[in-house]
């Protein structure tokens, strides 16, 4: 299995660099809200110039907004999806977007009518849309810009928008977060996940045992696959035992201890990490 990282929409050309330097197989483009303006077709030749002979490739488009709220955000998405095969790619994952301050469900009819349109859009295009399952500071009954974070909302999702070109951008670390085990939940999601995003999640649960989860603090730590309490191992194994034929993203910027100065350390033994855990699976 292939293992990428992301790069970051205002640094693309640096982290692109810097990712064949670390020796990663893929990276997947990642922009915060807006393209800001960025042309694909000149971005595929500024990215063949620098991948070269490498072998590196792009696995995906990551465009993380909320297009029920803007519909710059839900037209820079169509141009995603037409424009997909510019930077030979098949996949784009985003967010399923919200109603601010509104219920998961009272954005399902909103979430309908727009994500009705972008999956057809989608299948005409021989694109794949995953929804990542970042709950970003929301939750049921007040969501900020993505209901799609959990299995409930997803349920609801898939059953309005019925589609092939529909389904996830999995990420263990936002699920663990919510108490859900991210590998039984892995099992049974399977075939609505496109790609995945390598975050890895500590969860302190004596402070849990204390103080609850709902005291305004964080029981919750970020990090770089490897050093939280996923199980990779058993992740890779499932994702290959259904034949997933796409790579492990790592999503770093996140990590507590391994930023800002430290960020290459901790995508270097993250890379290093998830390489073993496959080699451990197929028993090379």
């Amino acid at each position: 299995m292939k293992i990428g990282t992301c790069i970051r929409g205002q640094h693309l050309l640096a982290d692109l660099e810097n990712a064949i330097a670390i020796g990663f197989d893929t990276v997947e483009l990642y922009f915060n809200e807006t393209l800001g303006g960025i042309n694909f077709k000149e971005l595929s030749a500024q990215i063949k110039d620098v991948t070269g002979y490498s072998g590196v490739t792009v696995s995906g488009i990551g465009l993380y907004c909320n297009p029920l709220q803007s519909t710059q955000a839900e037209k820079e998405l169509e141009y995603c999806i037409e424009n997909a095969h510019l930077l030979d790619v098949d996949f784009v994952g985003t967010f399923a977007g919200a109603l601010p301050g509104k219920s998961v469900e009272e954005a399902v009819p909103v979430f309908k009518k727009v994500f009705t349109r972008l999956a057809k859009l989608a299948e005409y295009n021989g694109v794949r849309i995953g929804i990542e399952n970042a709950h970003m500071y929301g939750h049921w009954y007040s969501a900020t810009c993505n209901i799609g974070f959990c299995p409930r909302a997803w349920e609801i999702m898939f059953n309005e928008v019925v589609s092939d070109s529909l389904g996830l951008e999995w990420e263990p670390s936002h699920q663990a977060e919510q108490l859900i085990d991210p590998v039984r939940q892995l099992e049974q999601w399977m075939p609505k996940v496109f790609h995945v995003h390598g975050k890895d999640a500590h969860i302190d649960y004596e402070h849990i045992k204390k103080y609850g989860i709902w005291f305004g603090g964080s029981y919750c730590k970020h990090r770089f696959p490897g050093m939280g309490d996923t199980k990779w191992q058993e992740i890779i194994q499932i994702l290959n035992q259904n034949g997933y034929k796409g790579d492990i993203t790592i999503e770093g910027y996140h990590d507590p201890v391994y930023c800002g100065d430290r960020e290459n350390d901790g995508q270097k033994m993250s890379l290093l990490y998830l390489r073993n855990c496959c080699k451990d699976v197929s028993g090379d």
